[in-house]
């Protein structure tokens, strides 16, 4: 399976997507990014072999709506979450082995740690307010 794509007209098929508390693992990057645009095929590798999570690819500009107050450094951000609990949201080397051990580590831990972690520091508890994806997507009209 590969990833899906924020877009206009897919907006209300990503947020079905993202029901209950299934894994979600967001790229969030720009068109004009060679970065990015080598990394998409990395990208939808990792989804390939994470079948039971849900990947989605946004363009931080064409989806700006949605993502525009989210604070991206720097290209790849990856945002991973489990159900509303964001448990990461960061730049990511566009390595492979890099993302695939994180998704891997944040998927190994109880529904009790992951929310221990989300509260554990003040940059984390942001993440919580700032950058859930489903609560993004709701707030945008999907």
């Amino acid at each position: 399976m590969s990833s899906l794509t924020l877009e206009p007209d897919t907006r209300d098929q990503v947020a079905a997507a993202l029901h209950g508390e299934d894994w979600i693992v967001a790229c969030l990057c720009a068109a004009w990014c060679g970065t990015c645009t080598s990394y998409r095929a990395v990208f939808d590798g990792l989804a390939a072999r994470h079948p039971d999570k849900t990947f989605v690819w946004i363009d931080v500009e064409d989806e700006a709506d949605v993502v525009g107050d989210l604070d991206v450094e720097n290209f790849p951000t990856l945002l991973v979450q489990r159900g509303d609990v964001v448990a990461f949201f960061g730049t990511m080397l566009p390595d492979a082995g890099v993302a695939d051990r994180l998704i891997h580590a944040q998927a190994e831990l109880s529904a009790d740690e992951l929310m221990r972690q989300a509260q554990s520091t003040p940059e984390r508890q942001a993440w919580q307010r700032e950058c859930n994806l489903r609560k993004l997507l709701a707030d945008a009209g999907a």
